[in-house]
């Protein structure tokens, strides 16, 4: 990523909205993980069986590498910080 393509403040503004919706889905996972836990066991299977179901724990895959593309948008954020910072002095 050259320094031009994103400013120092708009990187911090896109790793506060990504950092809010991961936070959301983690919250979110837990809260399913904890209604799964109060359904009863018919219920339970019925509902794992679903597309739904399917289309959610694809989706909590995919996020697993999401995250390893965050933080390798963190190491580059923290780059352009340091060079910003480089600029000034």
């Amino acid at each position: 990523m050259n320094s031009s393509d994103i400013d120092l403040a708009n990187a911090k503004l896109a790793y506060t909205i990504i950092d809010s919706l991961l936070q959301h889905n983690e919250t979110l996972g837990d809260l399913i993980a904890a209604m799964a836990q109060a359904l009863d066991e018919d219920t339970q299977q019925a509902l794992t069986s679903t597309n739904q179901w399917e289309n959610y724990l694809e989706s909590r895959r995919n996020l697993e590498n999401t995250k390893l593309q965050i933080e390798k948008f963190v190491e580059e954020m923290k780059k352009l910080e340091e060079s910003a910072e480089t600029a000034a002095d």
